[in-house]
């Protein structure tokens, strides 16, 4: 007759050879590939956006491994063996042209400006997407304009216009209500990456040229 210590024992390793049989299966090449494809039909990413999803997605993986019994010692130890394939990946889908940093940067430069982001606020947003400088200030400068001529100015006031008129201000102050403080409004636009010469003009401006500078910025292809 079995010992209950035997028995103990027995049902342990049945129960945590059922348990390894649940281990969901690590992700390949393949897997993660499928993974970058989904996601790029969806939503427009950089090369470090890419590669931050494919490491989540391997990081959700290792949540359930050790939910089902994997040790996170070797979890860790698979997540680092799949690196490469994660970088792979990346170098795949930038071949084939589905990552484009440099492109990526131009259209969300334009599209920040358009909806009242400075030229400084676009560079730090484009940072934090992991654009290289260089490809950020070639984007600001093919889209923009380069800082110093005309094109980037008008860009630059257009965006500031454009918050303006989101914060009721300038140009797009409410007759009815009172005047906002204009340290206060200055501060607005300061933290919000605008220059004094530049917010200075957007809030002098009359306010149907505002309304036409805006148009005819949003109307750039």
């Amino acid at each position: 007759m079995m010992a209950s210590s035997d028995l103990a024992v027995n049902a342990y390793l049945a129960a945590y050879s059922l348990s390894m049989e649940d281990i969901p299966t690590a992700p390949d090449f393949k897997a993660l590939r499928e993974t970058a494809l989904a996601h790029l039909a969806r939503f427009a990413t950089t090369e470090h956006g890419l590669r931050q999803m494919l490491d989540r997605r391997l990081r959700r993986w290792g949540t359930r491994a050790v939910r089902a019994g994997m040790l996170e010692e070797d979890v860790e130890a698979t997540i680092a063996s799949l690196r490469p394939a994660v970088d792979d990946v990346v170098s795949a889908m930038t071949e084939l042209g589905a990552v484009d940093d440099a492109g990526f940067a131009r259209s969300r430069a334009l599209n920040l400006t358009r909806t009242g982001r400075s030229r400084r606020a676009v560079a730090a947003h484009l940072a934090t997407k992991g654009v290289d400088q260089s490809v950020t200030q070639d984007a600001l400068n093919e889209s923009l304009g380069e800082r110093s001529d005309d094109t980037a100015r008008e860009a630059e006031l257009a965006a500031a216009l454009v918050l303006a008129r989101k914060r009721r201000v300038g140009p797009f102050c409410r007759p009815d209500r009172p005047q906002e403080d204009p340290i206060r409004v200055m501060g607005i636009f300061a933290r919000n990456g605008f220059s004094r010469d530049v917010v200075e003009t957007a809030l002098d401006m009359d306010p149907e040229e505002a309304e036409d500078r805006i148009i005819a910025f949003r109307s750039r292809a």
